[in-house]
């Protein structure tokens, strides 16, 4: 059994999901304008008053026309479909085992809607192995239902991740009140569950995917675990019907009483029918998993959807785990896996971290020791999720574009320039990233391929690869279904910082004979010279589909820097429509919220998506400078201060297309 520091916590007590109650945030200003991440009671709050920062709601009272944040807290990316390429090695399997994440991206109160200036953030890009995630979090002291923030909502969707609220109802050792959980399950007069109603109205008001169910306040009876099963049935009749699904944890049983079982038994199993998955409490053994699997399938159910719960909170990639209990590696997988808490591959890091020493960590935790999916490291402790589980993608329709953003940096670049020197963290501007990390095929040194946070051509990062070459490396960038035509082309942006380097765009229009095989590519030469240079490539002679998309480096044996700002794969290219309305709708003193409507109610034929837009102050020079960016149509800037004889200031916001170019710009004016 994996026991994390929650037993300890719990002083021998059974190990339970139970967040840490944050530290109270900072006193809020005269009149706090910044919207936070929403959270709520079920329908009574607690005692006294709630502590500085936190705001008491009661869900029963929640409407989406009183709700003053939804228009910086609802997502606004629809979730995308996904296909399975062949896999890069043969020891992925497509069909079997999925990932279930839980995470904690921030506090529960004070956790900012629309990012923040700062870089240090768990700016996930592994989606591709992910089939659930779950925004982790709640606490007695500030609430228990938690709505997801509107950017990873937007981030998980465009890779094609649905995306859970959490319900957390606390062990009494942390706070729990048993009357929450009889607020959760009350009933109406015609004997129906009115806040199963109100939890399928927010998250469709919210843009998000269902709710993880997580019910560990002690104390019930079989009358109040008849209540939460009738209360679980009509959730999730009700969540089916829009589209949602609902997660279960083992942790209450039938009887009303908490005790975890590590197993699908006869004491959860009423929860896990009347569910789509159930998590796996962590205590589970290799022979309750083997059950498990085997009574999920009596029950008509797909074994798979259960999670086996791994905690990696405290011990991440150190974690002591028994992988052959839920993916053994020469027998069909026996469930799928819950990981809790993988956001360690920051949180373990010094406090001086940097986005590049994150993805390091992350791109262990999630592809391994050989940092390689295509040779994994079956020898390693740590069974990343790459070795076991085939990944996905999103990318099958034109246009296409990429300019590797992982939704974070140190600055923000458009066209190869600076344009705000402020670090930041948005996940809602995140690129759909390539699924696998790192691909590079070559018969010499294997040069080094990351994120990389000191230039790009726009956004935040660019693709770095460093390193010896001494032998023709190709580096494979992403798995696609993209249609060609008469007019499709590629366009690749590329800077060689260092070395000599000669650089080819690699394309394959059909897949691997086999999984871990390399796909049969045409190459096409690209521009070189200092600086940025972009090629536009006409895909001439192909026909079918782009399968694949890759590049290729050859050297002349020393050390190279070469870096990949911009990947695009289009037809036409046409300017998005301008929002229009720009407009200050509150102020308070530099804090500002700004909304505006995404484009005219008729586009014309043909229009292309807007991907997201951007907002900029400009400046009694002329100078442009970047603010934030947003796939909603509202936002907030805090801590503007007038320029010297400034009595207004002026701000520009344009839409910015798949393609990343932009519309022209909407105007407003703020008078100080």
């Amino acid at each position: 059994m994996n026991l994390s520091r929650r037993a300890v916590l719990l002083a021998g007590a059974a190990t339970a999901l139970t967040p840490v109650l944050p530290t109270p945030g900072a006193s809020a200003a005269t009149r706090d304008l910044q919207p936070h991440a929403s959270y709520w009671y079920p329908d009574s709050l607690p005692s006294g008053t709630p502590g500085t920062g936190i705001t008491w709601r009661s869900l029963k009272n929640w409407s989406a026309a009183t709700d003053t944040d939804l228009a910086f807290n609802a997502a606004s990316v629809p979730l995308a479909t996904r296909f399975t390429p062949t896999p890069a090695n043969t020891t992925a399997r497509s069909g079997q085992a999925r990932v279930q994440s839980l995470v904690s991206f921030g506090p529960t109160s004070a956790n900012p809607s629309q990012g923040a200036p700062t870089a240090d953030y768990y700016a996930l890009t592994h989606w591709a192995y992910l089939d659930e995630l779950v925004f982790w979090g709640g606490s007695a002291g500030e609430g228990l239902i938690l709505a997801p923030n509107a950017p990873i909502v937007d981030a998980a969707h465009r890779h094609g991740v649905p995306v859970l609220g959490n319900i957390f109802l606390p062990p009494v050792a942390f706070g729990g009140q048993l009357q929450w959980t009889r607020d959760l399950v009350q009933k109406d007069a015609a004997g129906r569950f009115p806040l199963a109603r109100q939890l399928v109205a927010l998250a469709q008001a919210y843009g998000f995917d269902g709710w993880f169910v997580n019910a560990e306040t002690g104390g019930g009876d079989s009358a109040l675990g008849a209540d939460m099963l009738g209360f679980v049935k009509e959730l999730k009749a009700l969540s089916a019907a829009k589209g949602l699904r609902v997660t279960w944890y083992d942790a209450m049983t039938v009887n009303g009483t908490v005790s975890w079982q590590g197993a699908l038994d006869s004491q959860n199993q009423a929860f896990f029918q009347s569910a789509d998955t159930m998590f796996v409490d962590f205590r589970w053994s290799k022979s309750s998993l083997a059950s498990s699997g085997t009574l999920a399938g009596q029950l008509g159910r797909n074994r798979y959807e259960l999670w086996a719960g791994v905690d990696v909170e405290s011990g991440g990639t150190g974690t002591s785990v028994n992988w052959d209990a839920i993916v053994p590696a020469t027998a069909a997988h026996v469930t799928s896996i819950g990981l809790y808490r993988p956001e360690w591959t920051r949180n373990h890091l010094p406090a001086n971290r940097t986005p590049g020493d994150f993805h390091t960590a992350d791109d262990l935790f999630w592809t391994g020791a050989s940092l390689d999916p295509s040779r994994p490291d079956t020898t390693a402790s740590w069974r990343a999720p790459a070795l076991s589980v085939a990944d996905r993608s999103t990318v099958d329709a034109l246009p296409f574009a990429t300019v590797f953003n992982t939704g974070h940096g140190l600055k923000w670049y458009e066209d190869g320039e600076a344009t705000s020197s402020t670090p930041w963290n948005h996940l809602g501007l995140q690129d759909r990233l390539p699924s696998r990390r790192w691909v590079v095929r070559t018969s010499g040194t294997r040069p080094f391929v990351a994120f990389d946070f000191a230039d790009a051509w726009r956004g935040g990062s660019s693709l770095l690869v460093s390193g010896t070459l001494d032998a023709p490396a190709t580096l494979e960038l992403y798995a696609t279904r993209l249609p060609i035509g008469p007019q499709t082309v590629v366009e690749v942006t590329h800077r060689a910082d260092a070395g000599d380097v000669r650089t080819e765009l690699a394309v394959a229009t059909t897949e691997p004979g086999a999984a871990g095989q390399a796909p049969a590519y045409t190459f096409y030469p690209l521009s070189g010279g200092a600086g940025w240079q972009t090629t536009t490539v006409p895909l001439t002679g192909l026909s079918g589909r782009v399968r694949r998309l890759a590049v290729r480096l050859t050297g002349s044996g020393g050390e190279v820097r070469w870096r990949l700002g911009r990947l695009a794969v289009r037809d036409a290219m046409t300017a998005p429509a301008a929002p229009v309305g720009l407009r200050v709708i509150d102020a308070d003193g530099g804090d500002l919220r700004f909304a505006w409507q995404a484009a005219p109610a008729a586009p014309r034929a043909g229009a292309p998506v807007v991907r997201h837009h951007e907002l900029y102050r400009i400046l009694p020079d002329g100078t442009r400078r970047f603010l934030g960016g947003t796939c909603q149509s509202a936002y907030y800037v805090g801590g503007l201060t007038a320029e010297q004889g400034e009595n207004a200031a002026r701000f520009e916001l344009r839409a910015v297309g798949e393609l990343y170019n932009v519309s022209t710009p909407a105007t407003t004016t703020h008078r100080w």
